[in-house]
This record gives structure tokens, C-alpha cells and sequence, in this order.
């Protein structure tokens, strides 16, 4: 796939930053557009007629960088919104009892998902977007040196990581999550050929390590409005995560909290 040149970004992240996607995107940015057919995808994939890359006379943080906070993206969330994203996914026991976590506490949420767990279990993400949650591209294989990798398998991962996605649940990504935050500019231009942007997080409770339900409530709890969180689907055992999940989940929303999905 050839490079886009700065008009063609621009014109694709004032689509995706607006979350103008049909299906995928959160309540607050329902937008309504024409049809366009992903590359190597049998299904067409409803999209937005693009808008500029400026909101207000500036021009969108993730044109430049991972976005870390919903301030980043435009139109922007509402004021008092923060947004889960749940990676590594999916996984044949715990994402299932995500999904009903979710479910049951009226949730919705960004999985970012890896290319190979995609194509090993098919059902589970439909399942994920059946439910209204959006899905982010997290590579093929999870390289956490993805920066350190040739060019070539750099555009493999991520793309090949987009196109199992939108393959198997017709929904194409428009985010994309690099492997243990690991970034460079190489990153975000083939994403950017993928109509994908850059997302980061503001929270991390390094759920990964298993560092116990109470470490992982405490650090969630510290979240503010405008936070994205990153929590873990996959990867290993996930019930501290899960069990932290439904304290923090009302929690928040106690304090007036709303949950979006990028």
C-alpha cells in the first residue's frame, strides 16, 4: 500500500478523529456517510465523508502523535467522559467474562485486539462488536520492539493485524495500539496508511503483572475525566483484573463519571 501524502492524513484523521465511523462509534459522535470497501475485505465497511484535519483552527493531536486523553480527539467527548481500553485480547476465558462484566454494568469499551488471537478465535470478536464495543488493531504478534523492526515487518504487523479484524468482524479499526507503547514516527505514517490513529493511554494500573485486586482498584480509582484506561483482556490470568473492574466501574460512575468508547 503506497504512503499517503499530508492532505490524504489529514483528510482520513478528520474522519476518524471525529469517530464518525457508523456502527463503531460512541454515542456522542453518531454521524451518518457513504460505503467504502477496506482493502481485502469482502465486506464494504461504512465510513463518513472526511472533514479537515483542524478543529477550531488547530490541528488534531493525533495527527501528530499517540493521543493519550479524550481532550485529543475532536468533536471531543463529554466533559466529564473517560474511556477503558482493554488490550491483548481476545482470549478464550477471560474475554468472555469481560464482555459480561461490561454487560452487566452498562459499559462500553475499546478491546485492542491481537492479529493472531483474531484468527484463533473468530466468534469472540464478533461477539465484541455485536455488543457495541469498539475494536482497535494491536498488531499481528504483540513485538513489544515494534519500532526496532524492518519496514517491512512493521507494515505486517499492522496491517496484517487491520485486515484479520475487519476480515472476520467487518468492522474496520480506525485505531491502532502499539505493542507496550513503544512509538516512532515510522509507526504512526504506516497506521496513518491504514486510516487508523495512534492511541495511547493516561492510566495504567499494570494489570499485566498482577500486582493484586486492591493495587489495580487503587490505580484505576485515580482516573480523571478525559483519562483513557488500559487494563488487560489477555495475556494470562485476568480475575484481579476483573474483580477490580467491578469496584472501579461504579465507582466512577459515583462520582459522575461516563464511559465512552474511542
Amino acid at each position: 500500500m503506497r504512503k499517503l501524502d499530508r492532505r490524504q492524513v489529514l483528510w482520513t484523521f478528520g474522519a476518524a478523529g471525529a469517530g464518525l465511523v457508523a456502527g463503531g462509534a460512541p454515542e456522542f459522535l453518531r454521524g451518518t456517510g457513504a460505503p467504502k470497501t477496506v482493502h481485502h475485505v469482502r465486506r464494504s465497511v461504512p465510513t463518513s465523508r472526511p472533514d479537515p484535519g483542524y478543529a477550531h483552527g488547530r490541528p488534531l493531536q493525533a495527527l501528530r502523535r499517540p493521543i493519550h486523553s479524550l481532550h485529543d480527539l475532536q468533536p471531543a467527548a463529554p466533559p466529564n467522559a473517560v474511556a477503558l481500553t482493554i488490550d491483548d485480547g481476545p482470549h478464550p476465558v477471560w474475554t468472555p467474562k469481560m464482555l459480561d462484566l461490561l454487560a452487566e454494568l452498562d459499559v462500553p469499551a475499546t478491546f485492542s485486539l491481537i492479529g493472531v488471537q483474531v484468527t484463533e478465535y473468530p466468534q469472540l470478536v464478533r461477539r465484541i462488536v455485536a455488543a457495541g464495543h469498539q475494536v482497535s488493531d494491536h498488531t499481528v504478534t504483540h513485538p513489544l520492539n515494534l519500532p526496532a523492526l524492518t519496514d517491512a515487518r512493521v507494515r505486517e504487523e499492522i496491517g496484517g493485524g487491520h485486515d484479520r479484524i475487519a476480515q472476520i468482524s467487518g468492522v474496520a479499526p480506525k485505531f491502532f495500539r502499539s505493542p507496550g507503547g513503544a512509538w516512532s514516527q515510522r509507526i504512526i505514517d504506516v497506521a496513518a496508511e491504514h486510516s487508523m490513529i495512534c492511541i495511547d493511554w493516561q492510566v495504567d494500573p499494570r494489570d499485566w503483572a498482577r500486582p493484586g485486586t486492591t493495587t489495580i482498584t487503587d490505580r484505576l480509582l485515580r482516573a480523571q475525566a478525559g483519562d483513557i484506561l488500559l487494563c488487560h483482556d489477555g495475556g494470562g490470568d485476568r480475575s484481579e483484573t476483573i474483580r477490580a473492574l467491578r469496584t472501579v466501574i461504579p465507582a466512577l460512575k459515583q462520582r459522575g463519571l461516563t464511559f465512552v468508547a474511542l
